[in-house]
């Protein structure tokens, strides 16, 4: 399955807040939430080696459709909504199209 669409977002947690953040994050892989979707090609949480309050999110997904219409749903809904109340300021966002690459864990 090819990516069409993908971005990173870079959240930073409030303070004593990031392991919460993470783990909220990494619900969205469980069955039902938008990380599972047969949509969604890379879903890939990652903290800061330099700021341990900083969480990266890089998400590759078969289109930008795919992606709105599932984070449409209410699994990512419900994720988003308990999102705000942990960060310190807006996120950042960069999107991008994914060309090749390797993912092992």
């Amino acid at each position: 399955m090819s990516v069409g669409y993908g971005f990173n977002a870079t959240l930073t947690a409030a303070p004593g807040k990031s392991d919460e953040l993470v783990a909220l994050l990494l619900t969205g892989l469980d069955e039902g939430s938008p990380g599972a979707s047969e949509h969604c090609v890379v879903y890939l949480v990652s903290r800061s080696a330099s700021d341990p309050d900083v969480v990266h999110v890089t998400e590759g997904w078969t289109s930008k459709e795919d992606h709105h219409r599932v984070f449409a749903g209410e699994a990512a809904q419900s994720i988003v909504a308990r999102i705000g109340g942990l960060l310190a300021k807006e996120p950042e966002y960069t999107d991008y199209v994914p060309v090749r690459g390797k993912a092992a864990f």
